[in-house]
């Protein structure tokens, strides 16, 4: 499978990384990846920055770095209704935005609540990718997510760093078979990040790489092999939705 897009990865803005911009990009490039995406965490979560930070992404240019670079947010997910922590006069400043649970946030509710909240997110027009949703601590109803990500024609992660037996969120990787196979059922489009929080983990997806050999998951519904076609999709989200983000740089 080729695999040159990361488009979720983390700087010093979000306080729990330790790498720079300019650090993710090089590291980027000397993997050989095409698209490097920075989804800083939102405001929400304790220790991050102020929203002022993601306002000025334009001064960001990628000709500069020797990579494609597109700027985006990890949003929280507030409640069980989906409702997410950056203002629409915010996001309209990013090229993407992830929408995401994390537990210092939002305490986990019953498999209806967190289905609910993961769902509900996709009805922000800004919000294109559902993140690392095969968390064991939030269970989720993966039938019901991936065919309303389908319909809403929202991006499902396969997380990395979930996936990895040592990594954050134990157990992922035995629920990341049920959550693809739903995605395989609905025709689901997918995209696979490494979560990065320094420069040595960007591109790392070998964990994911692994499982989706295993089950043979389809390669047409895994959208890092083409910054293209993962910019038109990104588009055509935000074009159905009537709006519009950063313009993207090339």
């Amino acid at each position: 499978m080729t695999d040159i897009i990361d488009i979720h990865t983390h700087t010093l803005a979000s306080v729990h990384a330790y790498s720079t911009i300019r650090e993710m990009a090089a590291a980027a490039k000397a993997k050989g990846l095409a698209l490097l995406g920075i989804s800083d965490h939102a405001p929400a979560l304790p220790g991050t920055f102020h929203e002022l930070y993601f306002c000025n992404f334009r001064v960001i240019r990628p000709a500069a770095y020797g990579i494609d670079i597109i700027m985006g947010a990890e949003l929280n997910i507030m409640d069980y209704e989906g409702s997410v922590d950056l203002p629409a006069r915010i996001l309209q400043k990013m090229h993407y935005a992830i929408a995401s649970l994390h537990d210092l946030v939002i305490k986990p509710g019953t498999q209806e609540e967190n289905t609910r909240a993961l769902v509900g997110a996709m009805a922000n027009p800004y919000v294109a990718i559902i993140g690392h949703p095969d968390n064991p601590a939030y269970p989720v109803d993966f039938d019901t997510l991936a065919r309303a990500a389908a319909e809403h024609h929202v991006l499902i992660e396969a997380n990395n760093a979930s996936h990895n037996p040592s990594g954050p969120r134990k157990g992922s990787e035995l629920l990341a078979r049920d959550l693809l196979a739903a995605c395989r059922r609905h025709g689901t489009h997918i995209i696979i990040g490494s979560d990065a929080h320094i420069d040595i983990d960007v591109g790392e997806h070998s964990h994911t790489h692994a499982i989706l050999a295993d089950i043979d998951f389809p390669e047409e519904l895994v959208l890092n092999s083409d910054p293209a076609r993962l910019k038109a999709w990104i588009a055509e989200r935000h074009a159905q939705n009537g709006v519009h983000g950063l313009d993207y740089f090339s």
